[in-house]
């Protein structure tokens, strides 16, 4: 008989029932240190008193009015985001996918009103990941998820990163922008340098294209910074987000300057549930968390004394452990054994992690996380890493 669920999830074992900060309890009541945070979404932990408080507070007011009309919550996270950023304006999705796809057509539509509209491809990176719609797949480019879907949509050309000579090469004609994420996470947790995304800003500059960040998991303080891109003393012209500006609910948003958003006027694009009533109430309350003044410098703080307690773990186990790759509480552990089974084993022991590309494990805890919840996270890490030892 076919399951009812759709199989295209390899899904563990196991249901979750309850959360509270870190932690999630699951159906047999056994607790859990969750440093996946739903793959960097619950940047607040679980069942925050104040996203709670602000979802059940809209919940009695208003769920959904469709962008037919004005949404104020929508006007009053705009203006946050705006003022905090580079932006000029934004546009609110459900979901990260949908930011970038935004994202992709605004930069099409920029060249398009501009005079340019042989100007349609996107430069991307290979081990990039930006969802999993058609266009999102051919960004990425993974072959893996490519696979069976016809040809691959047109437009999106696909280059290693790190070599700005190499994308230099492949600027064409044709070319309307240049795609990355400033960390890839799905990818492995690869930190492009601030020199790398810089010379990728003088590129676009020098040939009339645009700069797209993909912040979807970057972005909200989890690199220490609101935003990755502050890190490198440049902005781009268009950067989606989604993930932690919702604390765990639903919602992305597409940031862009007025000139790289000036061919998006009214009919270009649209959405029926984006933004609505809910969404807004719970990433106005996150937002309004996230630019608290000790909220940044505790991610900092915190950060470092996590790498500082990964090291020594590498030092305990360096035939578990390769390396530790990442910034801020965007960390990765790149090993020397099978991700998958690592993952298992730390499960095992009481700690949810995330697999990753080129066999690494992203460490991707909530933001509010205490120095006592790194010490209990690196107690099931080595309890984990011991499972792999061979006896002599």
């Amino acid at each position: 008989m076919f399951p009812v669920l759709l199989p295209t999830y390899n899904r563990t074992d196991v249901g979750f029932v309850r959360g509270e900060g870190p932690y999630l309890f699951a159906e047999d009541g056994q607790r859990y240190l969750d440093f996946g945070a739903g793959i960097a979404v619950n940047a607040f932990g679980h069942a925050h008193p104040r996203l709670v408080a602000a979802l059940t507070e809209q919940a009695q007011k208003l769920w959904h009015t469709s962008n037919l009309y004005r949404v104020p919550g929508q006007e009053s996270l705009a203006k946050r985001l705006t003022e905090v950023t580079f932006a000029d304006t934004c546009f609110f999705t459900n979901s990260g996918v949908e930011a970038c796809e935004l994202a992709w057509k605004m930069a099409r539509r920029y060249q398009y009103v501009s005079g340019k509209p042989e100007r349609f491809r996107i430069i991307c990176f290979q081990g990039a990941f930006h969802g999993r719609t058609m266009a999102a797949i051919a960004a990425g480019g993974n072959p893996k998820y490519l696979e069976g879907f016809g040809p691959k949509v047109e437009g999106f050309d696909s280059i290693p990163p790190g070599d700005l000579k190499a994308v230099e090469a492949a600027i064409g004609p044709e070319t309307a922008a240049i795609l990355i994420e400033p960390v890839q996470g799905e990818g492995g947790v690869r930190v492009m340098s601030p020199e790398y995304l810089r010379g990728l800003r003088k590129l676009c500059d020098d040939n009339g294209l645009l700069l797209i960040f993909d912040e979807v998991q970057t972005g909200v303080g989890r690199t220490g910074k609101l935003f990755a891109y502050e890190w490198t003393g440049i902005t781009p012209d268009i950067m989606p987000i989604a993930k932690a500006i919702g604390g765990g609910f639903p919602v992305g948003a597409c940031l862009a300057t007025a000139e790289a958003a000036k061919g998006m006027t009214a009919g270009t694009h649209g959405t029926t549930y984006g933004g609505n009533p809910l969404a807004m109430a719970v990433a106005n309350a996150a937002l309004e968390m996230a630019l608290e003044p000790d909220f940044l410098p505790h991610v900092e703080q915190i950060a470092n004394y996590m790498q500082q307690q990964m090291g020594r773990l590498l030092a305990e186990y360096p035939q578990v452990f390769a390396e530790i790759r990442g910034q801020g509480l965007l960390l990765g552990l790149k090993l020397k054994v099978p991700n998958v089974e690592f993952v298992n084993a730390a499960r095992r022991a009481g700690l949810l992690v995330v697999g990753a590309g080129d066999n690494v494990v992203r460490v991707l805890p909530p933001l509010t996380i205490t120095e006592e919840h790194v010490r209990e996270a690196m107690e099931k890490l080595s309890a984990a890493a011991k499972t792999f030892e061979t006896n002599p």
